[in-house]
Formats: C-alpha cells, sequence, structure tokens
C-alpha cells in the first residue's frame, strides 16, 4: 500500500493519503480533527454530578486525561477519526415482536469489533511511520478504549452529529458504525466539515425508549438503560424494570431502529460482522439451556463473552419470564432453580412467578 514519499510532498498529500489508505482498510469515512474538547469535558461534569453514569466508575476516573488529549498521549495535536458500518442483517423489529426469541444488539451478532478495527488502525499508524521513516512520531490507536471522549471527536471531525439519543448521526449512514481514533503529534491539515444537527423536532428515540432513559433530549441516564443493564451492571436488575425489558438480553436498540436517519441502513461488506450461531434471531429458552461450556465456546471471539456465564443467565431469566405463558419454559426456569447462583436465582424467581401468573390467567374460565 504506502511508498515513501519525497520528503517535499507535504502534509496535505499524507492527509489525502491517510483517508485513502483508511478506504482501503474498511472504513467508510476517515476525517482529521484539531480536538477541543472544553465544551465535552463539561457535559461529562455535568451528567457524572447526576450520577447519570450508574455503576461506570471508571467515567470519573483518570483526572483530565478524557479531555486534555496530550496527557493522554503526550505531544497529540491531532485525531484521526474513522467510522465502519456493522449492520449485518435486517430481522430486527421481526425478533422485538416475538417474545419467544432473544434479541441481542446487533453490533454484537459477529466478532468483537474491537480486535478487526485496532488491527486496522494499527495498520494506518504504520502507513503513516512508513512515510515519515526520519521523523519521531507520538501516536496511539483507540478503540473504544481507554479514556477517550470518541463522540465529540467524532462530532467535530464531521462524521455525524449527537443525536437526541446520544450517538452520533450520519446523514448517510444512520448511526450503525464503530467509531475509533489515532491520536497523533502529527500536524496534519484538518477537516471542516461538520454535519449541522437534524434531529429537529422529532423525539422518535426518546418516545420510542422501553425505560424511559432519557430524562431529557441528549441526556442518558444509563441506570435506566437496557443496554447498561445488560452489559454493565453486575448486580441485580431493578424490579420496576424488568417487565419493561422485553426480551432485549444483551443490549438494545430501539432508539436506533426507530431513528429516521436509519430509515435505509446500509449494510456492513465486514464478513467478521455477519451473524454466528444464529445470534440474529435465537430462541431464549435454547440460549437459556446453554450450558457454561457451550456459552464459552458459542462467544469465543464475540463481545458477548465479557458478561460472563452467570449475567448472561440472569439476563435470559428476565426474558423467559416476560415470555408468553409457556408451561416449558415454566418447567426449564423451576428444574434450574436449584443449580442457579445467587444472582441468577432472583431473577429465575421472578420469571417463575410471572411464567405461573400468565399461564393461570391463560386457563382460567372465562
Amino acid at each position: 500500500m504506502p511508498q515513501t514519499i519525497d520528503k517535499t510532498e507535504n502534509l496535505t498529500i499524507l492527509a489525502k493519503k491517510i483517508k485513502a489508505w483508511g478506504a482501503e482498510l474498511g472504513f467508510q469515512q476517515v476525517a482529521i480533527v484539531e480536538p477541543d474538547l472544553s465544551i465535552a469535558s463539561e457535559k461529562l461534569h455535568r451528567w457524572l454530578a447526576e450520577g447519570y453514569h450508574g455503576s461506570m466508575a471508571w467515567m470519573s476516573h483518570h483526572g483530565d486525561k478524557r479531555y486534555v488529549v496530550d496527557k493522554l498521549v503526550d505531544h497529540t495535536v491531532r485525531v484521526i477519526c474513522v467510522r465502519m458500518d456493522y449492520l449485518a442483517d435486517n430481522k430486527m423489529i421481526a425478533v422485538l415482536k416475538n417474545d419467544n426469541k432473544a434479541y441481542i444488539s446487533r453490533y454484537a451478532l459477529g466478532r468483537d469489533y474491537h480486535k478487526l478495527i485496532r488491527r486496522r488502525l494499527a495498520a494506518l499508524v504504520s502507513f503513516i511511520r512508513a512515510e515519515l521513516p526520519d521523523m519521531s512520531l507520538s501516536q496511539r490507536a483507540f478503540v473504544d478504549s481507554a479514556p477517550v471522549m470518541e463522540k465529540p471527536l467524532a462530532e467535530q471531525a464531521g462524521l455525524g452529529w449527537m443525536g437526541k439519543n446520544t450517538l452520533i448521526l450520519n446523514d448517510k449512514s444512520g448511526s450503525w458504525f464503530f467509531l475509533g481514533e489515532i491520536y497523533t503529534s502529527l500536524a496534519l491539515p484538518v477537516d471542516h466539515s461538520e454535519q449541522p444537527n437534524r434531529c429537529g423536532k422529532c423525539r422518535a428515540c426518546i418516545n420510542v425508549c422501553p425505560t424511559n432513559a432519557f430524562p431529557e433530549p441528549y441526556i442518558l441516564d444509563a441506570r435506566r438503560c437496557i443496554s447498561y443493564l445488560t452489559i454493565e451492571h453486575k448486580d441485580a436488575i431493578p424490579l420496576e424494570i424488568r417487565p419493561l425489558m422485553g426480551n432485549r438480553i444483551f443490549g438494545c436498540d430501539d432508539c436506533q431502529i426507530s431513528c429516521p436517519w436509519n430509515r435505509y441502513p446500509k449494510q456492513s461488506q465486514e464478513s467478521d460482522f455477519v451473524p454466528r450461531h444464529g445470534l440474529d434471531e435465537p430462541d431464549l429458552l435454547k440460549l437459556y439451556n446453554w450450558s457454561e461450556t457451550e456459552f464459552l465456546s458459542r462467544t469465543e471471539g464475540s463481545p458477548i463473552r465479557r458478561i460472563g456465564y452467570q449475567r448472561w443467565r440472569r439476563n435470559l431469566a428476565v426474558g423467559l419470564g416476560n415470555a408468553s405463558a409457556n408451561k416449558e419454559i415454566l418447567a426449564a426456569l423451576e428444574y434450574s432453580a436449584t443449580a442457579s447462583s445467587e444472582l441468577v436465582l432472583e431473577h429465575v424467581l421472578w420469571a417463575i412467578d410471572q411464567q405461573r401468573k400468565k399461564i393461570a390467567s391463560t386457563s382460567a374460565p372465562r
């Protein structure tokens, strides 16, 4: 790919090459920004002060490294921002409407995106170094890792605008994409292509949220967010939230599905993002019956594995409690109760109670 350029060639040409290499590496967009996170840092501190981060204590760690970029990577003056589409199916609504199916956030159906994008960004870093072999560069790539404010950076770089659901929306690709960054000491020319906020008066994402996790537009209360509760939260899921979760057992995409900018989503061309093991429309009960060995085997290389088997079972128990009346589900829950951990058992007993009530109501004389 890269070839050593003549030293007389300037950074403008190099910036164009970086974008071309990024496209060859599978990124749908590459943009360069001179970061200014002063406003974003103020919003972060207000959000933390409200306790909206829940148990994600790491959001308040690292001091000002999160928004003073050269404290995270020495001599950083630019950030190269990239995005990569990941949606690889169109069954979301059908699965959500079938309460015997398990809904898994679409980003988690294939292989773990961290590894794929990190490799591509590492290659991009190598290409830049190869162009300037005599220059001492300070560079580091990030993919949803370390204290990086990736969404404000992406917005500044023109990859999209911050939507009312707190996701980055792109006028051509909606929000079904991953973000990545390269912090660099190279003073590359900056892109001036910020996308204006086009949410207007739309409240589709706020209105559709099953748990009312948006106290106001552009603010997410993680403590009520199904994605947080099923992935980040390590304890029991609050009782009042459980019936609202439906069949969402790993993440939630409702605020993306409902967004008008996602009406015609682009499908990813990355084979790693293709759904594996039928996880795009699996049966709740089938997943619940997985042994820990099966769970570890079938989630190998998947972002799902990070929650571990016990939280996987916790989430599935809630989904089974929300399923339609089903004696087979009730039997499976009752059978598993004696062998469940304390965390899982609480949710299994709740699900058993839900199923018994539903079965009783369907069999009662009218």
